[in-house]
């Protein structure tokens, strides 16, 4: 890897982190898109859905929207969202699984056959 290769691949990690990462790193956040994974839901739906109240959702739908993760429309006197990105949950599906893995393995490396 050239150093112009290094300094691309660093801002561009810079950004991810920045954006990407900084929106997921909430467990609700993660649920909420998790729930509009196939369809759109307007605020209300989503606090039904999580068990959450009204202005929590919002909280976490602002920062999802300001990270480029979702989208809102506006229907009448509803607003919905929907995943502007619905391949971030194939990303998040595949952290899952790697965890998944490292938690078999350190429960193996604690009681081994």
């Amino acid at each position: 890897m050239s150093a112009d290769e290094v300094i691309a691949l660093k801002r561009e990690m810079d950004e991810l982190v920045s954006t990407m990462c900084k929106a997921m790193n909430d467990p609700k956040r993660l649920m909420i898109l998790y729930a509009l994974k196939e369809q759109q839901l307007s605020v209300g739906d989503i606090a039904d859905l999580l068990e959450s109240n009204y202005a929590n959702v919002s909280q976490h739908l602002a920062v999802l929207r300001e990270r480029g993760l979702v989208e809102s429309s506006r229907q009448r006197n509803t607003i919905y969202y929907s995943l502007r990105h619905p391949k971030i949950i194939d990303a998040i599906d595949t952290l899952r699984l790697v965890m998944q893995e490292e938690i078999s393995r350190r429960i193996e490396l604690l009681h081994p056959n």
